[in-house]
């Protein structure tokens, strides 16, 4: 007799061990960014950009590292509450995606940043950008202040040669006037 067996012990763990590792990667944590480099000048404003996904609703914390320093910037739940720290609150906008923004940056702020996602169930990922903050160049400064000089010393010399061909001008036209006149010598006086 044959007895047909619709599953085996090995057929349904390696289903169930398919099962949770699909259920794993649908409530795992994910986190998407187009650039993970970032160069601004002083004083310009930056746009750290995520997407992030996850089961319920993230915690997002921002973190900055340099050196020997590393501090938290901020740390949220969108739609729940948002924390940022004093140094940073006048100068970080947080999104609900987990984007950050920050303003007025300083040399300082150069560094490593790292923004941290967990899960309601406990488990999270972390993904970084570095950003570079440029001094503004006062070269540019002094080559627009030669760049001017130059123009106006240019000016100064077109003027002059302007004025000098203009007296040139007077005084080859008095010459021709002179030159046509009947050249006499003699001075009639008529008697009174």
């Amino acid at each position: 007799m044959w007895h047909l067996r619709l599953w085996d012990v090995q057929d349904v763990a390696v289903f169930l061990s398919i099962t949770l590792y699909i259920c794993h990667l649908a409530g795992a944590i994910s986190i998407h960014s187009p650039q993970r480099s970032l160069t601004r000048s002083v004083q310009d404003d930056v746009f750290f950009s995520v997407d992030v996904t996850c089961n319920g609703i993230p915690t997002i914390q921002w973190t900055f590292m340099s050196g020997a320093v590393s501090r938290t910037i901020g740390t949220w739940e969108p739609g729940v509450y948002t924390n940022i720290t004093e140094d940073y609150s006048s100068r970080v906008q947080p999104y609900y995606n987990g984007s950050m923004g920050l303003s007025d940056l300083r040399l300082q702020d150069a560094g490593y940043y790292v923004v941290t996602v967990t899960d309601t169930a406990g488990s999270s990922k972390d993904a970084g950008f570095v950003l570079k903050v440029n001094e503004v160049i006062y070269e540019d400064l002094q080559y627009l202040s030669v760049s001017a000089l130059a123009l106006a010393c240019l000016a100064g010399l077109l003027m002059l040669s302007m004025w000098l061909l203009d007296k040139a001008y007077r005084k080859i036209k008095a010459w021709r006037r002179r030159k046509q006149m009947p050249e006499t010598n003699a001075t009639e006086l008529q008697p009174l």
